[in-house]
């Protein structure tokens, strides 16, 4: 990997753990900060491995107990939709998650409106959107905050809907 790409997932992963940006609009931030518009993008396995070094360079101190407080919250909406078979992803599940980090659960159930109900039924205001899945195709997420006891603040929790048989 050339110095370039190396700093572009340098740069992206300051910004994912000190922004919370997702990591293609950190790539392409960092990559246009350093003048690089046109340079290859490192990999968000590349990216990770900067964050990982990142948060144990400036995050030592307050990672851990951020990422406890988001497994404990996501852990919570696990049991709450445990009929739908989560599956919890991204960082929280990774364990780059501060807490400006979003918590991603995978449900899994026959007819997508299920999933709405259930939040309907835990009294949940939520927002439906159109998300890209684990394979590219386009699958229901719904977004909601919900507040963390330990954290003290309210965390993006986003519940990606899958057919049964995905």
């Amino acid at each position: 990997m050339d110095a370039l790409t190396l700093e572009i997932a340098e740069t992206a992963a300051r910004m994912v753990v000190e922004e919370g940006l997702e990591y293609g609009p950190a790539k392409r931030r960092a990559a246009a900060q350093l003048g690089a518009g046109r340079a290859p993008l490192p990999g968000n396995d590349t990216v990770e491995d900067a964050v990982r070094t990142y948060i144990d360079l400036f995050c030592g101190d307050t990672q851990p107990a951020e990422l406890r407080a988001l497994r404990l919250l996501a852990l919570t909406w696990m049991e709450r939709m445990a009929a739908f078979r989560p599956h919890l992803c991204g960082a929280v599940w990774h364990g780059t998650a501060t807490r400006l980090s979003d918590i991603a659960i995978q449900l899994f159930c026959d007819d997508s409106k299920s999933a709405e109900i259930a939040l309907i039924d835990h009294r949940v205001p939520y927002s439906p959107a159109t998300v890209t899945g684990f394979r590219g195709e386009a699958v229901e997420a719904l977004s909601f905050a919900c507040l963390s006891p330990e954290l003290g603040e309210a965390v993006g929790v986003h519940l990606m809907v899958y057919d049964l048989d995905d």
